[in-house]
């Protein structure tokens, strides 16, 4: 009877999935995620990219919050710098989709790290409202465009890539699904691997005592500005892919709202887990998908029902986060962890 996992080699104590039912758990994911597209319809692909989106900022997010402890409620606005700076590139300078998408992402992580400045003296509620504070300044100067030459709404053109149209024979979806599925893909490995590294580290000593890690050589005004920055750049790339995507960017979308619905997904999803920010970001794309189905079968019988279903959306959200927060703190990740340790010690309970 296995009774751990014990190593007896550098490279197998250093693997990221060190246990073969680690491995055809991924092997299967792959799969999945590879076939899905050719059996979805138009519907479930919209909703697996929007998952993907989400994923990628709330992955860019945890680095910050979960990881770090810098809490931050700006991350709506630099989403909108994302797409904003990706709208600009594509539209006033020509540059194509490869091209504008990445250099959105390195002025969004430019902007977070200005914006990043107040962690060297604030943290808490005070760096919260700091950030809260960065979102307003840039929601600001989207809507009064003329301070900055812009306006308030962009329109790109049609997105190709490497001259193939996207959205060829209303193909927008399946294609774009690739594009998204290669950018989560490179997020997870980087974060993966980012916390295996001397900056990693550095992020999580500074969560758990930033005076400890001041103490052990850790650069604090560095580190902290380096994970603002970090944070941003995927911000910054799923604001980007949110405008290609989408081909219309408002600064509606990316409201304080935006912020505090990124922030749930991370607390529903787990916070310091790259895993858990997609299951956030799954169940609150999935969550008000449902209700509106929910709601779509239940309209002939109560007819009112679609009147109150705004407000049932914000109830189940603000209900769900009260709930995880009570009966599992540490989100979805962990009650996974749980079935997973279930199967793996019975018929034992430890």
């Amino acid at each position: 009877m296995q009774s751990g996992i014990f190593h007896t080699q550098y490279a197998g104590d250093m693997s990221m999935r060190p246990t073969w039912p680690m491995r055809w758990r991924i092997v299967v994911v792959i799969l999945f995620v590879l076939l899905f597209p050719w059996s979805a319809d138009r519907y479930w692909l919209t909703l697996a990219n929007q998952i993907g989106i989400a994923a990628i900022g709330a992955i860019g997010l945890n680095i910050l919050v979960g990881f770090t402890g810098q809490i931050s409620i700006g991350h709506g606005g630099f989403l909108a710098v994302g797409a904003y700076s990706a709208g600009l590139l594509a539209t006033r300078a020509g540059l194509p989709m490869w091209l504008s998408v990445p250099l959105a992402s390195l002025t969004t992580a430019v902007v977070g790290a200005f914006f990043g400045l107040p962690s060297a003296r604030l943290k808490g509620l005070y760096l919260a409202i700091a950030t809260l504070a960065a979102q307003e300044i840039i929601i600001w100067l989207l809507t009064h465009g003329d301070v900055i030459g812009i306006a308030e709404s962009l329109s790109l053109p049609q997105p190709t890539l490497f001259g193939l149209d996207l959205t060829a024979n209303g193909a927008t979806d399946f294609s774009f699904y690739w594009i998204i599925l290669v950018c989560l893909a490179g997020t997870v490995i980087f974060t993966s691997n980012l916390f295996r590294s001397r900056a990693g580290r550095a992020f999580v000593a500074i969560r758990d005592q930033d005076i400890a890690a001041q103490v052990i050589g850790v650069d604090l005004v560095r580190y902290k500005l380096l994970a603002f920055a970090t944070s941003s750049f995927f911000a910054g790339l799923a604001g980007a892919l949110t405008a290609h995507y989408r081909g219309i960017i408002s600064w509606e979308r990316f409201t304080v709202d935006v912020s505090i619905l990124y922030l749930s997904m991370i607390i529903i999803g787990g916070l310091g887990s790259v895993s858990g920010s997609i299951y956030g970001a799954a169940f609150i794309t999935l969550l008000p998908a449902l209700l509106n189905n929910i709601g779509r079968a239940m309209g002939d019988t109560i007819p009112q029902i679609n009147i109150y279903l705004p407000y049932v959306q914000q109830g189940a959200f603000g209900l769900a986060i009260v709930l995880f927060l009570i009966l599992e703190p540490e989100g979805i990740v962990k009650l996974w962890r749980d079935v997973k340790d279930y199967f793996r010690l019975w018929p034992f309970s430890y």
